[in-house]
């Protein structure tokens, strides 16, 4: 009888720790998932604006120090906080909206120091060209959420890119080529 017990003790805690260690998949929370770009605008100052549509899933294996990223940014939805400056951002010259509407990130390469994600390396393809980027994540962290009780994980990274390098040279070199892009996540656990 005891080992009959041992067993299925065994058994139990052995599903648990399966349970735990397994991979889970987030989806983005649409509002309080976005993404910013800044650059320098002749020299002037550093303009910020920022897409207010982000969707995606960010897959976690903790037990094995693995994860995979598949965000897609609407482009249509840029915000410069100007109406006439979002349709000239959106031409022909940048971001092409007509055309691409959409950016992606995809990755399934996340590097993990220690037990958090410090860094995701994929691919970020933006007005149809599509390059290897590394965003360093600056914050992390996978909790229940204290209002809905739903396992939730946040992050914030960023990643600096040359628009030129992505058919948006316009103006450039008086408006920055160098472009720093950052996300904002936070994504509710699939069930």
């Amino acid at each position: 009888m005891k080992s009959k017990l041992l067993v299925a003790l065994l058994a139990t805690l052995g599903l648990s720790v399966a349970a735990i260690a397994a991979p889970a998949t987030y989806t983005a929370e649409a509002n309080h998932t976005f993404a910013q770009f800044e650059y320098n605008h002749l020299g002037f100052s550093n303009q910020t604006s920022r897409f207010n549509t982000v969707t995606g899933t960010v897959t976690i294996d903790q037990a094995a120090k693995k994860g995979s990223a598949d965000i897609t940014i609407d482009a249509k939805s840029v915000d410069t906080g100007s109406t006439v400056f979002n349709g000239h951002i959106q031409g022909e010259d940048f971001l092409s909206t007509a055309q691409f509407p959409t950016a992606t990130f995809q990755s399934d390469d996340m590097i993990f120091k220690g037990d958090k994600p410090v860094a995701l390396k994929g691919v970020l393809t933006l007005k149809g060209v599509s390059k290897p980027v590394t965003l360093k994540i600056t914050h992390f962290e996978c909790k229940k959420h204290p209002m809905t009780g739903v396992d939730y994980c946040g992050a914030n990274a960023e990643t600096k890119v040359t628009r030129t390098e992505f058919n948006m040279g316009k103006y450039a070199p008086y408006v920055g080529d160098e472009v720093t892009i950052m996300i904002a996540i936070e994504a509710a656990k699939k069930e």
